[in-house]
């Protein structure tokens, strides 16, 4: 899902900094949020968002969940397909297809 190079490059930019202290899987947890509802502000009164300020929001996100993910050493590709298969099961496909119906109710 992210590639070494972005790992390497997240890795780096922290030490330069040292940042690492700092960034405890609550404190991560908290900035995805923060970043979340960042995002969200972008449509916060219409879908017509600036896409300069969704693409910063979004890497911000992505960057605080791999950041995350190295603290917990848990890889990304792995937990999202993981999550994948539980949701297949979730919404089957001949039940859920162009429904948005929440699963305990399909």
């Amino acid at each position: 899902m992210t590639s070494e190079r972005v790992r390497e490059a997240l890795a780096e930019f922290v030490r330069e900094r040292d940042w690492a202290q700092f960034h405890t899987p609550e404190n991560l947890a908290k900035s995805i949020s923060i970043e979340a509802a960042e995002l969200l502000e972008c449509f916060q009164w219409n879908d017509d968002a600036d896409e300069a300020r969704v693409r910063e929001e979004l890497a911000d996100i992505v960057t605080y969940c791999i950041l995350l993910s190295e603290k917990l050493s848990l890889n990304l590709d792995e937990i999202v397909l993981e999550k994948l298969a539980l949701t297949r099961a979730k919404y089957p496909v001949e039940t859920a297809r162009g429904r948005s119906t929440k699963y305990d109710a399909l």
